[in-house]
């Protein structure tokens, strides 16, 4: 049982891994490499642009104007608390699924947490929407996050297991 406990937690952290580089390596790429500055938004749809906006707050934007100076090393040491408990919890998954799914939100927390350290805000890039009417923007970080979130409530009414 050890064993196939170990292996989750293997997955749990690999997909963890997966989705910080993914995160960061987009971020690089778009403001290193593209050069995206804050305000600079490219139109690739009707619906959808490429954004660059800098987060403060929490996520969509919320406490976004509440920036003090210490609300960057509070939302950090928040990070590292949520993120120990969910190794703890990761150490313990009764499946792949549900060890994947810890894995993105682990993954989707620290990649935000790193722009938090390196740039005091989070980087944020796709801005969905409908006419005027915008989603606040994210990254892939928020994605990871979400979709993590997500299927763990899935898994938690269906409750797959050994999988």
């Amino acid at each position: 049982m050890q064993k196939m406990k170990n292996r989750f937690l293997r997955t749990g952290s690999i997909v963890a891994l997966v989705a910080l580089v993914a995160d960061q390596l987009h971020k690089y790429l778009m403001l290193h490499e593209f050069g995206f500055m804050a305000g600079r938004f490219v139109e690739v749809t009707s619906f959808f642009n490429l954004v660059m906006v800098w987060n403060y707050g929490i996520s969509f934007g919320m406490l976004n104007d509440a920036d003090d100076g210490k609300q960057a090393l509070i939302l950090i040491i928040m990070t590292l608390a949520i993120v120990s408990f969910l190794f703890f919890w990761l150490r313990k998954a009764e499946s792949k699924f549900q060890a994947a799914s810890i894995g993105l939100v682990i993954g989707g927390a620290l990649g935000n947490m790193l722009d938090r350290i390196f740039y005091g805000a989070v980087a944020d890039f796709f801005d969905f929407h409908i006419a005027a009417n915008h989603w606040p923007a994210f990254n892939i970080a928020d994605v990871a996050i979400s979709v993590g979130v997500f299927l763990l409530v899935v898994e938690s009414f269906i409750g797959i297991k050994k999988a």
